[in-house]
């Protein structure tokens, strides 16, 4: 059996649930690191495979905090008022555009 690895494009893959228990595998494009600001960290997320279409994605953004034992904890939606914490994702995700 052959395993063929393309390191161009390995990305972290999680498995999200929704309220109706549907899964859907996601693939981390990032992860921002809001400690100082937010005492939190933020993730973003694309759907698995959406990277290789020509559409516009929608990117999801969720935070978590570390557990004490260095493993990420539950992922938090956040919130749609929370304008400090989207504009300081947004400022990182569009420089990260710029560098790509």
């Amino acid at each position: 059996m052959t395993h063929h690895h393309d390191h161009d494009h390995e990305h972290e893959v999680i498995t999200l649930v929704d309220d109706q228990g549907n899964e859907s595998l996601f693939e981390i494009l990032m992860t921002i690191d809001g400690q100082e600001e937010f005492g939190k960290k933020y993730v973003l997320l694309v759907p698995v495979g959406a990277s290789d279409s020509d559409e516009e994605v929608e990117i999801q953004a969720y935070s978590y905090t570390e557990n004490e034992d260095g493993t990420e904890g539950d992922l938090q939606p956040i919130p749609e008022d929370a304008e400090d914490e989207w504009n300081m994702i947004e400022e990182v995700f569009n420089s990260f555009l710029d560098e790509g």
